[in-house]
C-alpha cells in the first residue's frame, strides 16, 4: 500500500464558517466544538461559524480556531470510515506534520497529546505571542522569486548593519516563496534588498507579531513552564518536526520542539523532501482551507495531493480509499 502522511495547517487558513457542515452532521465534530466551548469559556465555535472576523483574526482565538477545526475534521473522517465499515488501517499515515500551530494538531493525531491539553497549550502559545509582539512589536514579509541562499545572505547584511535590530528567514514554505520575520526596521530594509537583489514580489504581511523570530523569546520561555506541566505520550506515529525536518515520538523532544519552534524557522520544504524520501506518495492536508496543499504541489510536483476541509471532502476522500 503506497504510503500516506496527514498534514495539518496553521495560522492564515481560518475564514468565518469554517467546521460549521462539520459540527451539524457528525456528532464527534459537534462534541469537540462544544468542549472547546467549555474549555475555553467562551463560544469559539460561534466565533468559526459566524465570525466576526476581525476577532477570528485575532491570533488568540485564530490558533485554537484553526486547531479546533482541524481536529474535528480529523475525526469526521474517523467517523465516515467506521459508518462505511472500513478498518482503522485505512485511516493510517506513514507520518504526520503540521505547520508552525498545525503541529499540535499532528501531535494529537499521533495520539501524543489529548486533544483538551492541546487546546490548553495553543489558547495559550496565542496569548503569550500576542503579549510578546505587545512587547517586542515586529512584522514579516513573503519574498516571491529568491533563492532562500540569497535571502540568509541578506539577512545577515541587515543584521551586521543595524546590530540592534534582527530579522531572519521565518518560513522555508517551498522554493521559491519564503517569509522573513523580525523588528520592522531590520525587516523593511531586508525587504529593499530583496527588491534590488530580484524577488518578483515582495508581500508584507498584515501582522505586528514576528513569528519564528527571536522575538517570540519571552513567548518560548513562557510556553516553556506550561509545556513542561503537560502530560504528553510518545507518539503512535513519527511526528515530522518543523524545527528540524525530522521524525519525533519522545515526549522529551516534542516539548523541547514546541518552545523551540516559536523561534526557530519553520522548515516546511525540507519536512516534505523527507517524507517524500521515505517513499510518501499521498499528502492529505486536513483542516481548513488548502494553503499546505499549494505548497506541496510546489514543492514536488510528482507526489498526490489533497485537502479534507469540509463534509463534501471528508465524503470524497473516503470514496476513493475505499
Amino acid at each position: 500500500m503506497e504510503k500516506v502522511a496527514f498534514v495539518f495547517p496553521g495560522q492564515g487558513s481560518q475564514y468565518v464558517g469554517m467546521g460549521r457542515d462539520l459540527h451539524e452532521t457528525y456528532p464527534e465534530a459537534r462534541a469537540l466544538f462544544d468542549e472547546a466551548d467549555g474549555i475555553l469559556g467562551f463560544p469559539l465555535s460561534k466565533l468559526c461559524f459566524k465570525g466576526p472576523k476581525e476577532e477570528l483574526d485575532d491570533t488568540i482565538n485564530t490558533q485554537p480556531a484553526i486547531f479546533v477545526m482541524s481536529v474535528a475534521c480529523f475525526k469526521a473522517l474517523g467517523t465516515r470510515y467506521k459508518a462505511q465499515g472500513k478498518g482503522q488501517e485505512n485511516l493510517e499515515p506513514a507520518f504526520v506534520a503540521g505547520h508552525s500551530m498545525g503541529e499540535y494538531t499532528a501531535l494529537v493525531a499521533a495520539g501524543s497529546l489529548d486533544f483538551a491539553d492541546a487546546l490548553k497549550l495553543v489558547r495559550e502559545r496565542g496569548c503569550l505571542m500576542k503579549e510578546a509582539g505587545g512587547l517586542n512589536p515586529g512584522a514579516m514579509a513573503a519574498i516571491i522569486g529568491l533563492d532562500a541562499g540569497m535571502l540568509e545572505e541578506i539577512c545577515q547584511e541587515v543584521g551586521s548593519r543595524l546590530p540592534a535590530s534582527s530579522v531572519q528567514i521565518a518560513n522555508h514554505n517551498s522554493p521559491g516563496q519564503v517569509v522573513i520575520s523580525g523588528h520592522r526596521e531590520a525587516l523593511e530594509w531586508a525587504m529593499k534588498l530583496a527588491k534590488e537583489r530580484g524577488a518578483k514580489r515582495v508581500v508584507p504581511l498584515a501582522v505586528s507579531i514576528a513569528s519564528h523570530s527571536p522575538l517570540m523569546r519571552s513567548a518560548a520561555e513562557g510556553l516553556r513552564r506550561v509545556v513542561e506541566a503537560t502530560p504528553l505520550r510518545r507518539a503512535r506515529i513519527p511526528v515530522v518536526a518543523n524545527v528540524t525536518a525530522e521524525p519525533m515520538a519522545e515526549p522529551e523532544e516534542i516539548r523541547e520542539e514546541l518552545v523551540t519552534q516559536l523561534t526557530s524557522p519553520v522548515r516546511w520544504v525540507e519536512s516534505v523532501r523527507w517524507m517524500v524520501a521515505q517513499g510518501v506518495a499521498t499528502f492529505i492536508e486536513i483542516g481548513p482551507k488548502d494553503v499546505l496543499t499549494g505548497l506541496i504541489r510546489r514543492i514536488d510536483k510528482s507526489v498526490r495531493t489533497v485537502n479534507v476541509g469540509d463534509v463534501a471532502e471528508v465524503r470524497a476522500l473516503v470514496e476513493v480509499r475505499s
